[in-house]
């Protein structure tokens, strides 16, 4: 089993930045590849960014392409989600995840372990 515990969401002005933070925990070996999603109000989660634990390739979704940006810190077993230039359209709650194959990166069906999730908040 992974643990994943995530932090750093709260309200910002549009054009502001915030830092989301994920800590894992338990079997994180069993886990390489690791995923933020969001799902906003009425709609479907969604995939924002990924990346792997050995330093790999990342991918981003288009509409944050630019904007964030993903990386890790393997020895606190950490991984982050820098956002900048946030726009009223990123209000949403913010998941981890963690899988095992870099197959399908961006989709949600690839990842075994979700956090709680946390609400980012992007006022106009």
């Amino acid at each position: 089993q992974v643990q994943l515990v995530e932090s750093g969401g709260g309200l910002v002005q549009a054009g502001g930045s915030l830092r989301l933070s994920c800590a894992a925990s338990g079997r994180t070996l069993s886990a390489s590849v690791m995923g933020w999603f969001r799902q906003a109000p009425g709609k479907e989660r969604e995939f924002v960014a990924a990346t792997t634990w050995s330093g790999g390739p990342t991918y981003y979704a288009d509409s944050v392409k630019g904007r964030f940006t993903i990386s890790r810190d393997n020895a606190k077993n950490s991984v982050y989600l820098q956002m900048n230039s946030l726009k009223p359209e990123d209000t949403a709650v913010y998941y981890c995840a963690a899988g095992r194959s870099w197959r399908r990166p961006s989709e949600s069906g690839a990842y075994d372990y979700w956090g709680q999730g946390t609400q980012v908040t992007v006022s106009s």
